[in-house]
């Protein structure tokens, strides 16, 4: 057994609390499209724990790397084999699915990439699924938090693309590919989990 797999302090703190709302959507038997598995330690806790699902793990060409590790050390039958996923791309290598989940990519992806994320997804989801992103959100341009400030102000200093990003932002964006908003959680640490819905299966219009 590998011991010294690639760990998210993050991941393990959130995984629990992201698991009690996904069990509630995830609920039939389908695929699931992983946006940024990063390290596996979702994919692994998610799919042990909800069998029924078949998970597909994805992350950037530069970084899917990461994941294999600790994948292969769970060989879970439903977890299915890494794909290299470049959001930004135009021809993504998966066609369809029946739920999307991400977790803190959105802040990390530049702008032109999240819209690239909602489009693709929207494109390739089942009409009666549903996108679940999580992580932290601003609201009418105000941030939730001095921690979630303090964070945005770390990773600017990073890289000029990235940043927390805003919830009517994201809920404009969704509504341009055929997205809508279904439920907005609460979760621990300042951050929430935007569950996405298609608008066709949701009656909404405009």
């Amino acid at each position: 057994m590998v011991t010294n797999l690639p760990f998210s302090q993050a991941c393990e703190n959130n995984k629990s609390p992201i698991l009690e709302k996904l069990r509630e959507i995830f609920d039939t038997p389908g695929i699931v499209l992983e946006v940024g598995t990063g390290t596996g330690q979702h994919a692994v806790h998610f799919a042990t724990a909800m069998p029924h699902v078949q998970w597909q793990p994805t992350d950037h060409p530069d970084a899917a790397g990461t994941c294999r590790p600790r994948l292969a050390q769970a060989s879970l039958p439903n977890i299915l084999p890494v794909i290299d996923l470049d959001v930004g791309s135009a021809q993504w290598p998966v066609e369809a699915f029946t739920w999307a989940f991400s977790a803190n990519t959105a802040h990390i992806m530049s702008w032109p990439e999240v819209e690239q994320m909602f489009r693709g997804i929207d494109e390739r989801l089942s009409k009666n699924g549903a996108f679940c992103l999580y992580g932290p959100f601003n609201h009418q341009g105000r941030f939730s938090s001095d921690s979630n400030r303090q964070f945005d102000q770390h990773l600017r200093a990073r890289a000029a693309h990235m940043g927390i990003r805003d919830l009517e932002d994201l809920c404009a964006l969704a509504g341009t590919v055929g997205l809508t908003l279904a439920e907005n959680y609460a979760m621990p640490a300042n951050n929430r989990l935007l569950v996405f819905k298609p608008i066709r299966s949701t009656g909404a219009t405009g």
